[in-house]
C-alpha cells in the first residue's frame, strides 16, 4: 500500500505531516511522491486565510481527477474548524480533527473508498496532548524543523488558531534534547525550533523557552546550528536575546511578529504588547548583535485601519532597524471578533497598502544586505544547489564553478547585493553532505 501526503500552510504543519506519515511507514506502507499512484492521499490543511481553504478544495478535486480511487483523508486546521464543509467535497472519505490526526489507525481500519464520508472530530478543548514532530525543510534535508510547542492561549481578534489547535502545550525539555541530538547525529546542520507560539514554551509544565534554549546551548551532543522560527515580542525576553548573542549555536536571527505599528490597530487586534515594547526589543538585539537579521509579520487592511493609521504603521516600521517583512492582506475569518467589526477596508485599498509595505520590505532587505558586504559568514547550502542562508538569514548565491559537488556548509565572503540574493565568494568548505536521503525523519 502506498500513501502520498501534501501540506498546506506553516512548517509546523509540515512537521506534523511527517509524523503522521511515519505512522504509516511503521506499518510497512510505502511513501510515494506521486499522488496519482497512491492508495491513500493525505492532505494536511491550513485555515489562516480564505485562500488556504480554497486551495485545499482545489487540490482534492485535482487529485481525484487523476486518481479517482484514492482514499482521501483530510486533517489540519481547516478540518478542525469546518469538518462538515470538507466532508461535503465529493470524493473525500475521512476528516480528522486536531485531537484525532495522530491516531489515524485508531479511527480507520479499511482504506476502501466510502459512499459517505466519516468525520472524527472532538471539541477543541479536548486537544490537550502534545505530539513531538519534525520534518526536513527540503528533499535535500539540510535543515530540520522541530516542533516544540503547539496551540495558543492568546485571543487576537483576527485569528482562528486557538479554535483550530487548542490550548498552548509543550514537550518536556529532555524530549526536545533527545530529538535534537538525533537530528544532529543524522547529519542535519540546522534545526529550527518551531511552534504556534514558541515563546510560550513550558509555561504549563514549570519551565520556559529560555530554559529550553539554555539546555540546548549547553548540550555538547547537539552540533547543529539552532534557529528560532518566530517569537512574540512580549515573550522575547532580554535573557533570551542575551543568550543568543553569546551563543555558539543559536543563529543571530529573529522573526518577531508586529502586525501593526499603529497603537490603535494593535489594541483592536488584541495584541499583548505595545509599539514601544516592540521597538525596545529591536534596539536591544541590535545593541548586542548589530549584524543580526530581524524579520516581522505585518497585516494591512485590518478593520478600522484608516489611511492615517496605515501611515503611522508605515513610518514606525520605516524607523526600525529590521531586515525584511512578511506582509499579509487582512482576510476575514469566520467566528473571530474582527469579522464583526465595522469600517471594513475595501479590498483594493488592502492590496495597495500591501504593495507599499512590500516595497518598504525590499528597501529594508537591500539596506541590510549592503551593510554585510565584505563580511564573512557560514552559509548552509540547500542540497546540491548554489544558494543557501547565512546564520543571520542572508540569502546567498555563488557562481556554480565555486562550489564542489556535495558541499553542504561553507564559509563565504559577501561581495555585492543583487535582487533578493547576496553574491558571495567561497572561502572554505566546512562539511559535505552525509545524510542518507532514505533515512526516515522520525524513527
Amino acid at each position: 500500500m502506498q500513501i502520498a501526503a501534501h501540506t498546506l500552510g506553516c512548517k509546523l504543519n509540515s512537521a506534523e505531516t511527517s509524523s503522521i506519515v511515519e505512522g504509516f511507514r511503521a506499518k510497512d506502507w510505502q511513501i510515494t511522491q506521486s499522488p496519482e499512484n497512491a492508495d491513500v492521499f493525505l492532505l494536511n490543511t491550513c485555515s489562516v486565510t480564505n485562500n488556504a481553504e480554497k486551495e485545499c478544495r482545489q487540490i482534492i478535486r485535482r487529485i481525484l481527477r487523476k486518481n479517482p480511487n484514492a482514499f482521501i483523508a483530510v486533517t489540519g486546521c481547516y478540518a478542525q474548524l469546518r469538518p462538515e464543509e470538507i466532508a461535503s467535497i465529493d470524493g473525500v472519505d475521512v476528516v480528522l480533527g486536531a485531537k484525532e490526526k495522530f491516531n489515524f489507525f485508531s479511527h480507520i481500519t479499511s482504506f476502501e473508498k466510502l459512499c459517505t464520508p466519516k468525520i472524527f472530530s472532538s471539541p477543541i478543548e479536548e486537544a490537550t496532548e502534545f505530539h513531538l514532530s519534525a520534518t526536513a525543510d527540503t528533499d535535500e534535508r539540510t535543515r530540520a524543523f522541530l516542533k516544540v510547542q503547539d496551540g495558543c492561549d492568546y485571543n487576537c481578534s483576527f485569528c482562528t488558531i486557538p479554535m483550530a489547535r487548542g490550548v498552548s502545550r509543550s514537550a518536556e525539555i529532555e524530549y526536545v534534547l533527545t530529538e535534537a541530538r538525533r537530528l544532529s547525529a543524522d547529519g542535519f546542520k540546522e534545526i529550527i525550533l518551531s511552534g504556534v507560539n514558541v515563546g510560550d514554551f513550558g509555561k504549563k509544565i514549570g519551565t520556559s523557552f529560555y530554559e529550553l534554549a539554555r539546555a540546548i546551548e549547553e548540550d555538547k551532543d547537539i552540533n547543529a546550528r539552532i534557529r528560532i522560527s518566530s517569537i512574540e515580542p512580549n515573550l522575547l525576553s532580554n535573557e533570551i536575546i542575551e543568550l543568543v548573542a553569546a551563543s555558539e549555536k543559536f543563529c543571530p536571527h529573529f522573526h518577531i511578529p508586529l502586525q501593526s505599528g499603529s497603537p490603535k490597530i494593535l489594541k483592536l487586534m488584541q495584541r499583548r504588547y505595545t509599539a514601544d515594547l516592540y521597538r525596545s526589543r529591536i534596539e536591544h538585539i541590535k545593541r548586542l548583535m548589530p549584524h543580526a537579521g530581524i524579520g516581522a509579520d505585518v497585516i494591512v487592511g485590518f478593520p478600522n485601519e484608516t489611511e492615517d493609521d496605515f501611515l503611522d504603521s508605515y513610518h514606525f516600521i520605516e524607523s526600525l532597524d529590521i531586515s525584511y517583512l512578511h506582509v499579509f492582506t487582512y482576510s476575514e475569518r469566520p467566528d473571530t471578533k474582527a469579522a464583526t467589526m465595522n469600517e471594513i477596508i475595501p479590498v483594493e485599498s488592502r492590496k495597495k497598502r500591501n504593495a507599499i509595505l512590500r516595497t518598504l520590505s525590499e528597501k529594508k532587505r537591500k539596506d541590510f544586505y549592503d551593510r554585510q558586504i565584505g563580511q564573512s559568514a557560514q552559509v548552509l547550502l540547500e542540497g546540491n544547489t548554489y544558494e543557501g542562508y547565512s546564520e543571520n538569514y542572508v540569502r546567498v548565491q555563488f557562481e556554480t564553478s565555486q562550489i564542489p559537488e556535495n558541499a553542504e556548509l561553507v564559509r563565504a565572503r559577501f561581495l555585492r547585493t543583487g535582487e533578493e540574493v547576496m553574491s558571495a565568494e567561497l572561502l572554505e568548505v566546512l562539511s559535505y553532505q552525509t545524510i542518507d536521503l532514505l533515512l526516515p525523519i522520525l524513527q
